[in-house]
């Protein structure tokens, strides 16, 4: 009983002293919210050019592959049609206003 006591009071402590060193880190870093605030935006900068280009990239990688398909029964058809409408657009005219 004494052992199991004495564990508990290891483990409490322990925990008191990991939150406590959280709360400290956690209250100098927010202090300086100017420096969170520009982290922040520079953060979502990088990742919405980051999605804008990845995803760009998927998108070619996919109607690249979709070229190669030409031959193949039901995909070949819909890969075609693919084809067609990208070359269609790329042929109208863009309205001026």
């Amino acid at each position: 009983m004494a052992k199991k006591a004495l564990q508990k009071f290891k483990d409490d402590q322990a925990q008191g002293a990991t939150r406590g060193f959280l709360e400290d880190l956690f209250d100098d870093y927010y202090r300086q919210r100017y420096k969170v605030y520009r982290m922040n935006l520079v953060r979502g900068i990088f990742f919405g050019f980051g999605s804008v280009v990845g995803g760009t990239l998927m998108i070619a990688l996919l109607l690249w592959l979709l070229t190669f398909t030409n031959d193949i029964p039901f995909i070949g058809e819909f890969s075609q049609k693919v084809q067609n409408s990208i070359e269609a657009g790329k042929s109208k005219p863009v309205n001026q206003q």
